[in-house]
């Protein structure tokens, strides 16, 4: 192989790359990507550069003298990949790039509502957030649609300078996807206490305005004034450019336990890729940082090899969130059904580790501002029943 494309310009890309040099790979290296930016921390954007406390400078994840050879093409979309010898990636200035090897890292799209209605917002990219900032500078009062983690940090900064914060979810408890209902009310109660308002099984019908956003009108009638509204519904991955080249797309490129795709030399990484979890018997999408950052090492390893190696064990997805000056961490995945217990501290105290077990086995464990117990937890994740 002596040309590798990497198409997405994020972390997952930039440790495609640098893992493909650090396994020799020496031939020419091209990264694509959408955003005019070289790649940037994510996670900050929701916390410490949303809260003034980080610059743009801060968030470059580049080393200082940090080369890597490559040929950098920022700021164009990728359209399409055609099949054959090389594999071809049309762009969406007119041009292509060629090459022997492809590694997808296309990452996701926010899900949208509002229209263009001014004042309704989404996470995602740099101008994102510093477009929120502003926003919440001149607010009093922010909307957030959809209790996952992305909405409650922006929930703590926007308390922190001030504002009056209501949470809205359209399931019957908060962050019940990934924690489930029980520890998810649990994790709510730590947002009650610093004045959040949740409503918890309430749709969106509509926002309201006239050409800026002044409220969020839900299906039960209810009406919630709002100077600024967060759109935090989820994301979907970044493929519709893939249409037609023969990569097998489900939520997410659909990829073995190695990274690779239905097409011979492409692999993919980060949060556009589903790739199969043998301990769940699916694929599934990993949206957090540490599977961004180690599972492209694998992946290169699988485009290197011409999928002869053997993958490395996947572990466990890992994601964590500073809510209030807590340390809220989690690793694993959960199903409705999983028995969870709190191990150690209580959740009256919003201090607790809990753990959740499917047919004796540690499938996840959830811990808040424990996180010496939660790393002695988390080696156990997945392990047989009766392993310890």
């Amino acid at each position: 192989m002596k040309s590798v494309a990497i198409v997405g310009a994020s972390l997952a890309g930039l440790s495609a790359a640098r893992a493909l040099r650090d396994q020799g790979f020496g031939g020419r290296l091209m990264i694509v990507g959408a955003e005019p930016h070289r790649p940037y921390d994510r996670p900050p954007l929701s916390k410490e550069f949303l809260a003034g406390q980080m610059t743009t400078a801060d968030l470059a994840l580049e080393g200082d003298g940090e080369d890597l050879d490559a040929e950098w093409r920022l700021g164009v979309a990728a359209t399409g990949l055609e099949q054959g010898r090389p594999l071809r990636i049309t762009l969406a200035d007119g041009s292509a790039v060629e090459a022997d090897g492809v590694v997808i890292a296309t990452g996701s799209v926010a899900r949208t509502l509002g229209g263009d209605l001014a004042g309704v917002h989404t996470l995602r990219t740099i101008e994102d957030a510093a477009a929120l900032r502003a926003g919440l500078d001149a607010a009093r009062r922010l909307v957030v649609i959809g209790a996952g983690f992305i909405g409650a940090e922006v929930a703590c900064v926007a308390r922190t300078l001030g504002l009056d914060v209501t949470i809205v979810e359209a399931a019957p408890a908060p962050f019940a996807r990934a924690l489930g209902p029980e520890m998810g009310t649990a994790l709510a109660g730590l947002h009650e206490d610093h004045g959040v308002r949740l409503i918890c099984g309430a749709a969106v019908r509509t926002l309201t305005g006239e050409g800026r956003v002044d409220g969020v009108l839900l299906e039960d009638g209810r009406r919630l004034d709002a100077d600024v509204v967060l759109v935090g519904i989820g994301a979907r991955p970044a493929v519709d450019w893939l249409d037609g080249s023969g990569v097998q797309v489900g939520d997410g490129v659909l990829c073995d336990t190695g990274g690779a795709t239905s097409v011979p030399g492409v692999v993919a990484v980060g949060d556009c890729a589903a790739w199969f979890d043998p301990a769940l018997g699916a694929h599934l999408r990993v949206e957090h940082w540490t599977g961004a950052a180690r599972r492209p090492a694998t992946a290169a390893r699988t485009l290197l090899s011409g999928g002869a190696a053997v993958p490395d064990a996947l572990a466990p997805p890992y994601l964590w969130s500073d809510q209030y000056g807590m340390r809220v961490q989690f690793a694993g995945h959960t199903l409705p059904g999983d028995e969870v217990s709190v191990e150690e501290g209580d959740l009256a105290s919003r201090r607790f580790l809990a753990v959740y077990r499917r047919e004796g086995r540690t499938v996840a464990v959830l811990g808040i501002d424990q996180p010496r117990s939660f790393t002695r937890w988390r080696r156990r994740v997945n392990e047989p029943a009766g392993a310890r």
